[in-house]
């Protein structure tokens, strides 16, 4: 027995012996080649790829086709996954992978049509355009061609299949998704229209108040006709739930850009920090392209040649979202003898079908029948309608027009064409093709000029037109129909402005006389107002001073609050030394203090107060995020006498509520919480051991037993409204402060030698778990530091580590 306990034991340890040594050599042999040569069939000379001590990679190229060839390479070498995923998300094909719970959103996406757009699209680019793709997809496939070693470890993980050669369409799918990602509305006209069933217009305008300073927006009492639509309500609900998630506040950014007369070294400085969701890897990746024509660098998007925000060797430039009101839904009405017809302002018109088959892993293939209106796919057919669902479900469909899917969107051309630009004519000359998602662009160049253009298709609603895109439409009438965009010459613009500088961060851009209608759904001005007084604060700035904007915590919305706050009456010790900490705070959400995490706890508290109850459940969970929420209760609190009847409720023990009671009892609950995760002793709570910023991976983040492994979690200081962003999600029970939106990427450009320049992004550059440049960025990032923008080969070389593949036909 004791002999076959030794064997068993000798087995055993073989066993694990082998198993590490197999994960040692997973752990080298899934990295990709970086030093000496790599042959790769379709370039048409060498390129040298040389990479520095953080893994970003300069490309020096003889041909521009080369360079694009080399960015594929280098992508697929870093990000296949990521890539990988990109294109399953867009074409609606991530349930062969990850199985039935991706339905849902492949259904959701099959129903939009992004990559069959997106082959439509790709038919109308120019040659030179259509070149670029082709050499950058070439070298994708060539890099997975000639792949000696095991490829990376979600594919084994999730028993995922080789991935199928890269495609232009790919590429300009994955575009249309980050015009999702940013060019969203209609899931705020749903909650208008779910709104509707329980309160009055002027209620509902209380709740999804207008811009600080703006009037409300004039429309048609549209309550009552949404009260018919109970069942169309439910099912355009059932049908968000599936959806890739649209814009939320904080998911914006920072630009701002100052000329030669605001800096120390009189030429422009130019800064930019997209905010978006944090992920693992990050969204961005860094390259460095130089050929004959092209010497640019910056960040690109995996799957995407082109260089998005950077710079080139005389210009700069940055965006930010504007956010404008680029989708509308309309309500179809069904012929009630013909359910293959819909009504139109000239009578009834057969849908336009397709069948859709989506594969699943493990399951039966799924097919469905996708409809299309005049006005755009019908999405509420994303999803089979309910047993007995109730007659106006049967009667009324939802389509929904957005200005990205159509087949002469001609983004991708244009963001390859600025980066190429020279001057403030060029860019603009590019800007014109650049349709959407509408973007806040700053320019700088070298010869010290500023500017400031928003480019991006904007619908023109007519003036008859009572409902402005804040609700679905009656499809059937022709006045809720859009008539063309905006023009291009008059969307907003300026060029060497008299303030010397321009600052967006997605508030509201355009003067009071704009004869235009861009949005009424503005992200609040908290960011811009502090980013201005900053750069009027100081008279001369430098890269250190835009580093400290960058960088800064204050939270002009708690200033805000904070007067009101401070008279609560406190109904407990702790309540009181809370109470005492926030009377000398300014409103810093410094990671080692206390007050921040009191207060965002405590208004997390009173939000919920103040619309639970007259919500109700289903209805509060999807409205309970800080863009819906905020800016209620700043009215409500500041102006009791108008507004206290949001405050009513009753407490515990039955008695009528005021809002001064409602503060001193969220407070209560807050505190009592806090208590809870953080211990009794208040002194030894932090902001920063709430307030990690999560970056999460697709799909592990999910997954429990892999999840701290590939996701990265790190402290950061901030709110959803400080320039230094840190968004949290008040929904999210288990973690309620971790901050999953914030700078994806942070950049300073020095227009007096580009070579001071500097960026950063979340992560690293590399999308393999066991890459040293897997999470290399992310302290950095957190502390606020940046990495030199450098690209001359021998200041390239100089760096530590530095190492070159050459990459021969």
């Amino acid at each position: 027995m004791k002999r076959a306990f030794k064997i068993l034991g000798l087995l055993f340890l073989v066993l694990l012996l082998a198993v590490l040594a197999s994960l040692v050599w997973y752990r080298s042999a899934s990295q990709p080649k970086i030093e000496g040569q790599l042959k790769l069939p379709g370039l048409q000379s060498p390129v040298d790829v040389v990479r520095d001590a953080e893994g970003i990679p300069h490309i020096y190229a003889q041909s521009t086709h080369d360079a694009w060839f080399a960015l594929g390479v280098l992508h697929a070498q870093d990000r296949l996954w990521q890539m990988e995923m990109n294109r399953r998300i867009a074409a609606g094909r991530v349930a062969e992978v990850l199985g039935q719970d991706a339905v849902g959103t492949d259904r959701f996406l099959r129903t939009l049509g992004v990559r069959r757009n997106a082959e439509a699209i790709e038919r109308k680019l120019s040659p030179d355009t259509h070149a670029v793709l082709e050499a950058y997809a070439a070298g994708v496939n060539a890099s997975q061609a000639n792949r000696s070693g095991p490829l990376p470890p979600e594919f084994l993980l999730t028993r995922a299949p080789a991935p199928e050669p890269w495609q232009p369409a790919d590429s300009l799918a994955w575009q249309t998704m980050m015009a999702w990602d940013l060019g969203g509305n209609w899931t705020q006209e749903l909650l208008r229209m779910r709104l509707s069933q329980r309160f009055s217009l002027a209620q509902v305008n209380e709740l999804m108040p207008p811009y600080p300073g703006d009037p409300v927006l004039r429309t048609q009492d549209y309550t009552g006709l949404y009260r018919d639509l109970a069942g169309t309500t439910r099912q355009l609900t059932r049908v968000s739930a599936i959806a890739p998630p649209s814009p939320v506040e904080g998911m914006g950014s920072n630009n701002w850009v100052v000329s030669g007369e605001r800096s120390t070294s009189g030429k422009p400085l130019l800064a930019n920090d997209p905010h978006l969701s944090l992920s693992a890897p990050a969204l961005w990746y860094f390259a460095h392209l130089s050929a004959p024509g092209l010497d640019v660098i910056g960040a690109t998007l995996p799957g995407i040649p082109g260089v998005v925000l950077g710079h080139n060797k005389r210009i700069a430039w940055g965006f930010t979202n504007t956010a404008p009101d680029v989708q509308d839904l309309y309500i179809e009405r069904i012929n009630p003898a013909d359910a293959n017809q819909y009504q139109t302002p000239d009578g009834w018109a057969a849908f336009a079908t397709r069948t859709e088959t989506i594969k699943v892993k493990g399951k039966p293939d799924v097919s469905m029948t996708v409809r299309e209106s005049r006005h755009g796919p019908v999405i509420t057919g994303a999803l089979p309608l309910v047993d007995r669902a109730p007659v106006d479900a049967q009667k009324n469909v939802i389509s929904m027009a957005w200005t990205a899917l159509r087949p002469d969107d001609m983004t991708f051309q244009a963001g390859l064409r600025i980066s190429q630009a020279q001057d403030w004519n060029g860019f603009l000359t590019a800007a014109r093709d650049f349709h959407s998602p509408q973007q806040n662009m700053v320019y700088a160049d070298v010869d010290g000029n500023i500017g400031f253009v928003a480019p991006g298709r904007v619908p023109v609603r007519a003036p008859d037109n009572d409902l402005k895109g804040l609700a679905p439409a009656p499809g059937w009438d022709r006045r809720y129909d859009w008539n063309g965009f905006i023009p291009f010459d008059e969307l907003p613009r300026q060029f060497n402005p008299a303030s010397h500088r321009v600052v967006t961060a997605n508030q509201k851009i355009i003067p009071p006389d704009y004869p235009h209608f861009l949005t009424s759904e503005w992200s609040l001005p908290y960011r811009a107002d502090r980013i201005a007084s900053l750069l009027d604060a100081t008279p001369k700035h430098d890269m250190q001073s835009f580093s400290d904007i960058q960088r800064d915590v204050v939270s002009l919305a708690a200033q805000e609050l904070l007067p009101v706050l401070r008279s609560t009456e406190p109904r407990s010790t702790q309540a009181r030394l809370a109470l005492a900490a926030l009377a000398s705070w300014n409103g810093t959400m410094d990671m080692d203090r206390m007050e921040p995490l009191v207060f965002n706890a405590w208004m997390r508290e009173v939000s919920r107060d103040l619309f639970q109850e007259k919500l109700g459940e289903p209805l509060m969970k999807d409205f309970w995020d800080q863009r819906n929420v905020h800016q209620p209760m700043v009215n409500i609190l500041k102006n009791v006498g108008e507004r206290g009847q949001w405050c009513r409720g009753s407490e515990g023990n039955g008695t009528p509520r005021t809002c001064a009671e409602l503060l001193s009892g969220a407070l209560e609950a807050a505190l009592g919480k806090l208590s809870r995760s953080y211990g009794t002793d208040m002194a030894r709570w932090r902001w920063g051991d709430a307030h990690a910023a999560h970056s999460g991976h697709r799909p592990f983040s999910n997954v429990p037993a892999l999840a701290p492994l590939f996701d990265l979690r790190v402290p950061v200081p901030g709110d959803t409204y400080t320039v230094n962003v840190g968004r949290y999600s008040l929904r999210d029970e288990a973690e309620p402060f971790a901050s999953r939106h914030g700078p994806s990427l942070r950049a300073l450009y020095d227009l007096s030698n580009l070579e001071n320049s500097v960026f950063i992004h979340s992560t690293g550059e590399s999308g393999n778990v066991f890459s040293p440049w897997y999470r290399n960025f992310s302290q950095r990032w957190a502390e606020g530091k940046y990495l030199p923008m450098k690209t001359v080969r021998a200041d390239v070389m100089k760096t530590t580590g530095a190492r070159v593949l050459q990459l021969t036909p």
